[in-house]
Order: C-alpha cells, then sequence, then structure tokens
C-alpha cells in the first residue's frame, strides 16, 4: 500500500530553524513531482514548495529564501529545510505528489513558531 509519512515538526522560537522529513513508499517515487503542503487553523491547505523529478524547485512567495526542498530519489525522502521560521509558519505539514493525490494524504507534522 503506498503511503507518505511526515516527521520533524515541532515547536521553535521565532528565527528557528526545522528540517521536516517525508518516507515513501509503496510508488514509484522517483519519477513524481513531490510538495510541501500546509494547513494553518481555520486556513485553507496551500502549496509551500516543490520539486519535479530532476530537482526543479518552486516555492509559494512566503517562504522564498528561507525554505529549501530537497529529496533523495535513491530512498524516497523529500526534505523540507525551514530556516527563519515566523509565527506565521504556524501550521500542520504535508507532504503529497504535485497535484495532489488525496489518498495520499497523511497525519502530517505540527510546526509550531511562538516567543
Amino acid at each position: 500500500q503506498a503511503q507518505l509519512v511526515e516527521s520533524g515538526g515541532g515547536s521553535v522560537q521565532p528565527g528557528g530553524s526545522l528540517r521536516l522529513s517525508c518516507a515513501a513508499s509503496g510508488m514509484l517515487f522517483r519519477i513524481n513531482t513531490m510538495g510541501w503542503y500546509r494547513q494553518a487553523s481555520g486556513k485553507q491547505r496551500e502549496l509551500v514548495a516543490a520539486i519535479t523529478s530532476d530537482g526543479r524547485t518552486n516555492y509559494t512567495d512566503s517562504v522564498k529564501a528561507r525554505f529549501a526542498i530537497s529529496r533523495e530519489n535513491a530512498k524516497a525522502t523529500v526534505a523540507l529545510q525551514m530556516n527563519n521560521l515566523k509565527p506565521d509558519d504556524t501550521a500542520v505539514y504535508y507532504c503529497n505528489l504535485w497535484p495532489p493525490n488525496n489518498i495520499y494524504w497523511g497525519q502530517g507534522t505540527q510546526v509550531t513558531v511562538s516567543p
């Protein structure tokens, strides 16, 4: 059964860093564009960053120059390095394909940024 499992969230102060990881199984990971998404309380889920099978990346404007998405096809993992975190980054973070496939939404991982 194909699945994506996120990890690495936590609580940090503004300006801090976190590294999220997503492990894929049961899919041809290397051929898929992967994305990190987030959903803040009371808001719609949004795409934060995406990476193609050959490593091209794209970011939403609010995280450019602060977040970096990467992937290791051999390990079927995709990571999101988050630096200079801000309170507005507080959300549950998910990984999925891009465009997303509803069968792959997992539990996500909570990121909380507060003083």
